[in-house]
């Protein structure tokens, strides 16, 4: 639709036009000479035909007012321009985001508790209009990802141990930390508590005669991985006596297969280890000391994104910034997936059995079009 402003039928404005759009300014604008027309009737209806009708007297009265209707003709200028803004504003507030909002791009280190945690935002943000890409990365990839757009949001930085991956980020400003997602936490080195009891309780205790007794080995995680890093540098520094050690990478799973079989020959084993994690949590362990400078010890686990990312695609910025999770919810999620379900799935049942964590979560969040999040969400869980 085309709409027209008439000034003594002599002149004439084109305005962009929606029904939706017009309708909070019918009355504001019920005394001016309006015509809304079709792009063909307005083509064929142009100055002096009949069907144009005044919607108010302006228009006999600039033919009065002779000289002073310049006066008339540029404030209905003005008031035309201000519909146009006005319209485009509002037209913009229903369509907040664009349409490459509707991916978000949400990487796992492959980690059980960020395959929980992706799975929770993946079951919510489906009924909401978005898809999430989940591929699986290494932390300083999925840095350098962000740095480069080609990674909107990671929910998985384990603070302070990540701190030497990620502060030139932030430092930057490429990578923009939203704010914690769960407190609580713990990482680090642990050994089995028979272990300990025989006497290995510090970074010290690993070397020396001990060294033979643990094959010289400490098992690892993925490649990347700030925890292999921390415990790399503290192999190579000559002054923790740990000559003829070595740094094991494998993978979360590879390292407890590792864990699980030494502990279950009562044999001596030193790994990493961190809690939520429903088996970790079960196995007799004991941290070791020595590394608390390090980043080792109690963890918060934060939510980052892309530089812009939260402007560019507000309504899910909205929803991360309400993301906040428990270790209990965490804990029973990882459960259930090394029970052998997906991400997904385990969240799916998680959320349908604890839906109330919704109203949080879904505070001032909308559908992609729109609508109430938390009703379109509700309804997608069969609640």
């Amino acid at each position: 639709m085309v709409l027209y402003w008439t000034i003594n039928q002599k002149k004439h404005w084109e305005l962009p036009y929606s029904d939706d759009n017009m309708a909070p300014w019918r009355n504001f604008f019920a005394n001016l000479p309006l015509t809304l027309k079709s792009p063909l009737s307005a083509a064929q209806d142009r100055p002096g035909v009949e069907r144009q009708e005044s919607l108010g007297q302006a228009n006999g009265m600039a033919t009065q007012m002779g000289d002073s209707s310049m006066s008339m003709r540029k404030l209905l200028a003005a008031s035309a321009m201000s519909l146009v803004a006005m319209v485009a504003a509002q037209s913009g507030a229903q369509a907040a985001e664009a349409d490459s909002c509707k991916t978000i791009r949400v990487p796992s280190v492959g980690w059980t508790d960020n395959d929980a945690i992706n799975g929770l935002f993946s079951t919510v943000v489906k009924p909401l209009g978005y898809t999430a890409q989940m591929d699986v990365l290494g932390f300083p990839i999925i840095l350098e990802g962000m740095k480069n757009k080609d990674v909107d949001v990671f929910l998985d930085n384990w603070m302070p141990s990540q701190s030497a991956e990620i502060t030139p980020f932030l430092e930057d400003k490429s990578v923009i930390s939203l704010g914690a997602n769960l407190e609580g936490a713990g990482y680090g080195p642990v050994v089995p508590t028979y272990v300990a009891d025989a006497g290995v309780k510090d970074l010290k205790d690993l070397g020396g005669a001990n060294t033979e007794k643990f094959d010289g080995k400490f098992y690892g995680i993925e490649p990347g991985n700030d925890g292999n890093r921390i415990v790399q540098g503290k192999i190579e520094d000559p002054a923790n006596g740990l000559d003829g050690w070595e740094l094991v990478e494998s993978s979360e799973q590879g390292m407890l297969v590792q864990a699980e079989k030494a502990i279950k020959n009562n044999e001596y084993v030193a790994f990493l280890a961190w809690t939520p994690h429903p088996i970790m949590g079960k196995m007799p362990l004991h941290y070791l000391t020595g590394f608390e400078a390090d980043g080792f010890g109690p963890a918060t686990i934060y939510t980052v994104t892309r530089a812009g990312y939260s402007e560019e695609c507000p309504n899910v910025g909205a929803l991360l910034k309400n993301l906040k999770f428990t270790l209990e919810q965490e804990g029973a999620i990882m459960e259930a997936i090394l029970a052998g379900k997906d991400g997904e799935t385990a969240a799916t049942e998680w959320l349908k059995a604890n839906p109330a964590i919704l109203d949080s979560w879904l505070a001032g969040v909308t559908t992609f079009d729109g609508q109430d999040g938390l009703p379109a969400v509700k309804t997608a869980l069969g609640l």
